[in-house]
């Protein structure tokens, strides 16, 4: 069978027979109904791909069952069947949303071409519906990739919050891709034609953040050879992205509050104030409350920055997201290294399932690249990736029934070395059913 569900619905029965006959030769799911209002009824139980309505019946006219039919699945298409007398009718029904119309008497082949035409039609939208959906929660933003409801949430955040002038502070992991948000609010924003000024905050000590931030002047100190312009200068009309703000002393925090309340700063050695246009994103891995309590990072800073916030989800509450950034990373280093790699074997990608990736984003891109540069072939194998390790188990001291699942399924994996689909089929279950017993059953991999 085709597949393909196709209604006849016709008054005369010697009609729907000959019909249904022609159709289920060539492989197709074929139901009758004697009427437009039978056809109706059928409609509300099955979904029909393509309908034949008969255009003049006793009772409910082809014409109104059209209408009706289309107000509950417009999606559907329908075929009119009419004689040659009824022509403008057929047409009137074309205008209401029907697909095409056969004038009888028509012939097998006629038929079938026709139905092969409008199944291809249907297969073309499916596929693209489907690139414009993968479309719109793939490339949402050019750098951040997810399909998952905690991205598209965060995706749909951006878009709101970035029409905004209003300060961001973002949370997150080390490697959950806060930089790539702070650049996408940007995207977003008034200022998108502005610079984009990123300080990492930890990666200068205190002196020499001091003079990024504020640039100095001519002979402000040993070094200083000429005038330079520092970070808050040159983020003038665009945004200050101060990524990793909780490494930030106590002293530069309060140097930081007064800028951001009064846009007002002087270079180092300089005596004439600057004004800077600019707004702020800030990023931190660090639990900010437990900072501010433990007197490390000053309350009033905080509320300063975190006029809105949000948390980038880590990687491990983001699982679905994995082979669509895995394949992404792979042509990417694949490209880069000139190597012809373009498949991740199924194994591999279980491996990458299993895993809790505490790099997150980071750490994957990471094994990716690795891959890429060691793999012998024109696939990734589990060996290549960083994260593989052989497993060995020990029988539990519980028999319930619990602990006896838990204990051959951990076996079994131990056996396959973890080959998911192997493992799936040697205990007589789906791949699906696998996951979650290993996620309900904590089981985990162990050197």
């Amino acid at each position: 069978m085709s597949g393909t569900k196709i209604l006849i619905v016709d008054d005369e029965l010697i009609m729907r027979e000959s019909l249904a006959g022609w159709l289920e030769r060539d492989g197709h799911d074929v139901f009758t109904a004697a009427s437009g209002e039978e056809a109706l009824e059928k409609i509300k139980e099955t979904h029909f791909d393509i309908i034949l309505l008969d255009i003049r019946m006793e009772g409910m006219s082809g014409i109104e069952a059209l209408k009706h039919i289309k107000e509950d699945d417009p999606e559907v298409a329908i075929v009119m069947i009419t004689a040659y007398g009824s022509i403008s009718t057929a047409i009137e029904a074309m205008k209401g949303g029907a697909y095409d119309y056969l004038l009888k008497p028509f012939d097998p082949e006629e038929l079938g071409i026709l139905i092969e035409k409008i199944i291809k039609d249907q297969a073309r939208q499916r596929e693209n519906l489907f690139l414009r959906e993968q479309y719109k929660d793939r490339i949402r933003f050019e750098s951040l990739l997810g399909q998952s409801k905690a991205m598209q949430e965060i995706f749909d955040l951006i878009e709101d919050i970035g029409p905004t002038d209003s300060t961001v502070l973002i949370l997150g992991e080390t490697g959950t891709g806060k930089g790539l948000a702070a650049k996408a609010i940007h995207t977003y924003s008034p200022r998108s034609q502005g610079p984009f000024v990123v300080v990492n905050c930890g990666a200068f000590p205190e002196n020499l953040l001091e003079s990024e931030l504020f640039g100095y002047q001519k002979g402000a100190f040993t070094d200083a050879k000429k005038t330079k312009k520092g970070r808050l200068e040159l983020a003038h009309g665009g945004t200050l992205f101060l990524d990793e703000i909780g490494e930030i002393s106590m002293r530069m925090q309060i140097d930081l509050l007064r800028i951001l309340e009064d846009r007002v700063f002087y270079r180092l050695g300089g005596t004439q104030p600057i004004e800077a246009d600019f707004r702020v994103i800030a990023a931190t891995n660090k639990n900010l409350d437990d900072a501010i309590k433990s007197g490390a990072f000053r309350e009033d800073l905080y509320y300063r920055l975190n006029v809105i916030s949000f948390t980038m989800p880590p990687l491990r509450q983001r699982k679905e997201d994995i082979p669509l950034l895995a394949e992404h990373f792979l042509r990417r280093f694949a490209q880069e290294t000139n190597k012809h790699i373009d498949q991740i074997s199924r194994e591999a990608m279980d491996e990458m399932m299993l895993y809790d990736w505490p790099g997150n984003v980071r750490e994957l891109q990471n094994a990716i690249e690795r891959a890429v540069v060691i793999a012998k072939g024109r696939k990734i194998m589990p060996e290549d990736l960083p994260i593989f390790r052989q497993e060995h188990r020990t029988p539990p001291k519980s028999k319930s029934l619990k602990e006896v699942e838990k204990h051959h399924i951990a076996e079994i994996l131990r056996e396959t070395n973890w080959n998911i689909s192997r493992s799936a089929k040697i205990l007589g279950i789906d791949r699906a059913t696998l996951y979650n017993k290993i996620k309900r059953y904590q089981i985990e991999k162990s050197s």
